[in-house]
């Protein structure tokens, strides 16, 4: 056993409602310089839909991910050493411009110049890329809420693979939110596709990174990425992705995309697991059984033995703390509603999701039927295939026993709490129903329903002993200090992306004590810091209003001592 931690993040898709925050605050945080203009680290889906960028699950086309080869090993779908060597100068299998889309600005000038004139002027759209007048025809948001379904639907991939019968009416089925980052696969294709090794995967908690120093530009690891969430900086040279807010987590603070989430859907944790049993899970025959093979990869951190493994591969105290307190792993494992993204491409994603009820809710309340009676709700995952198939698609390479399991679970737990809610008697024929018992199906409401702030997030910090060499290891990867890879005066695209000081450790850790100090580190006419975000509603939040002045007792001073004016001692 050779025993490895992974920071992972699990999200629910009920609670999703598409406001693109977490997508917003990401490209403010990561990608707001010139030659990123297009990058979104963070993007949310609206499904069915095309994806971002466009129809990139189909890895026919794109090559992404490993297959099994003849002799059912392992192998990159672009091609192994040799293909890569003949193509490394042209690599063909990327998505061009137009995929992604062409990044646009306004030609606000002419509103804030124009002369005094009988008509409104106009700003017209002009390319980020080229300064040009540009006609807008796609973007990373164009298909939200099915918007063009009539002539785009027909185009996603997953939909494509099932039935007939929602080709251009999907939109009067069913709809949900899918919002992606990049995966930080335990098995990640990007890595091994990068000619350079300028991708790695830190050993300590399992983040993919792109080293900007090594980093050579051949494009192989947007090719190998099947989740296309590796970009190329056309300002740069450099690949770039997804960092997990490594600097934030370093410090136990959650990632940006968490910590905006307006739904609170997203939850972050460490899973312990044998690095031993990657490539074996990795390389099951059956794409159906990947989704449990890479569950057996997963360690359980209540296990004495597991916890002795840990200790002795170098593994902190409080991060076995963390991983037996994981939200991650208990969605993973424990309650089993969570699922991976597209398990078929084989690179064994960290980065899971529960699968919405409300298609099946929605279409048991428009029959007007009790949307709430467990009944009709297993009555309806039963009959109602087609949401059930096409998450199958996207969430068990097709099988969909998982799928329908989760949605069972899901369903027993709304039903069962209704009758807690409504004053009424629980049934614990419900529970039994889907495996579970009373207290562990309230767990679960808990964790899904009202869990707090410190139990959605549970990130051990970095050990003081780590911190230099983690400094040292932001600033490398840092694309904005002094000679750095993004530092290279004016161009034809704008000014330089960098100035700013590297990113450093003591950085976030000041970031973290302002905001969670109740001292004078905090605004000096507060006495606390007031977190509305764990307000539950009811009474006055301490510290958002001034103290109220304490009352005088009546018919006297307020209990004053000492000599009255004009009067004795």
């Amino acid at each position: 056993m050779r025993l490895m931690a992974q920071m992972a993040m699990v999200m629910n898709l009920d609670k999703c409602i598409g406001c693109h925050t977490c997508s917003v605050t990401c490209k403010q945080a990561w990608t707001n310089r010139t030659g990123v203009e297009y990058v979104w680290f963070n993007n949310v889906e609206t499904r069915p839909g095309q994806g971002y960028p466009r129809r990139y699950e189909d890895q026919e086309k794109w090559r992404g991910g490993w297959r099994l080869n003849k002799r059912g090993r392992l192998a990159l779908k672009a091609g192994g050493r040799f293909k890569k060597l003949i193509t490394i100068f042209s690599n063909p299998v990327l998505p061009s411009l137009d995929d992604y889309y062409e990044p646009w600005t306004y030609d606000y000038g002419t509103l804030t110049n124009a002369p005094l004139q009988e008509h409104v002027p106009v700003a017209r759209p002009m390319s980020l890329i080229t300064g040009e007048d540009l006609k807008i025809s796609w973007s990373a948001n164009w298909d939200d809420d099915l918007g063009g379904s009539d002539r785009h639907g027909e185009k996603d991939v997953v939909l494509g693979e099932i039935s007939e019968r929602i080709r251009l009416e999907f939109e009067q089925t069913f709809m949900f939110y899918l919002p992606r980052i990049c995966e930080h696969c335990l098995n990640p294709s990007c890595a091994a596709s990068c000619p350079s090794g300028a991708i790695y995967k830190r050993t300590e908690d399992g983040i993919v990174l792109v080293d900007q120093d090594r980093c050579r530009g051949w494009r192989m690891c947007v090719t190998g990425c099947p989740y296309k969430k590796v970009y190329f900086n056309h300002r740069t040279g450099k690949a770039e992705k997804c960092t997990f807010c490594f600097p934030r987590v370093e410090v136990g603070l959650p990632t940006v995309c968490a910590e905006t989430c307006v739904g609170r859907l997203r939850y972050i944790g460490l899973v312990l697991y044998d690095a031993d049993r990657v490539l074996q899970a990795a390389s099951v025959p059956d794409d159906t059984d990947l989704y449990q093979a890479q569950r057996q990869v997963f360690l359980d951190p209540h296990d004495p033995y597991v916890v002795a493994e840990a200790e002795k591969a170098g593994i902190p105290r409080d991060w076995i703390e963390a991983a037996r307190r994981s939200p991650v792993y208990a969605l993973i494992n424990t309650y089993e509603v969570a699922l991976p993204l597209h398990p078929e491409y084989r690179t064994l994603p960290m980065v899971w999701y529960i699968p919405p009820l409300s298609p099946v809710v929605d279409a048991v309340r428009d029959t007007g039927h009790d949307a709430e009676d467990h009944r009709n709700l297993f009555a309806a995952v039963d009959a109602l295939r087609i949401p059930v198939d096409y998450l199958a698609r996207l969430f068990t390479a097709g099988d969909p026993a998982p799928v329908d399991a989760v949605l069972r679970r899901l369903a027993a737990m709304r039903a069962y709490m209704r009758d807690i809610n409504l004053g009424r008697e629980p049934d614990a024929s419900i529970p039994a129903q889907v495996g579970m018992d009373e207290e562990r199906m309230y767990d679960m409401y808990r964790l899904l329903a009202l869990a707090k702030y410190d139990e959605r997030y549970v990130i051990p910090p970095a050990h003081a002993e780590q911190a230099h060499d983690l400094e040292e290891l932001a600033t490398e990867c840092s694309l904005d200090h002094e000679g750095g890879p993004g530092m290279g005066g004016s161009g034809p695209f704008g000014e330089t992306s960098g100035g700013a000081a590297p990113i450093a450790v003591e950085n976030y850790r000041a970031l973290l004590h302002r905001q969670t100090s109740d001292t004078p580190a905090a605004p000096v006419d507060k006495e606390s810091r007031v977190n509305l975000l764990n307000w539950d509603g009811k009474g006055t939040p301490p510290g958002l209003f001034p103290p109220r002045p304490a009352s005088r007792p009546p018919g006297g001073s307020g209990g004053e001592t000492g000599p009255k004016p004009g009067g004795k001692p």
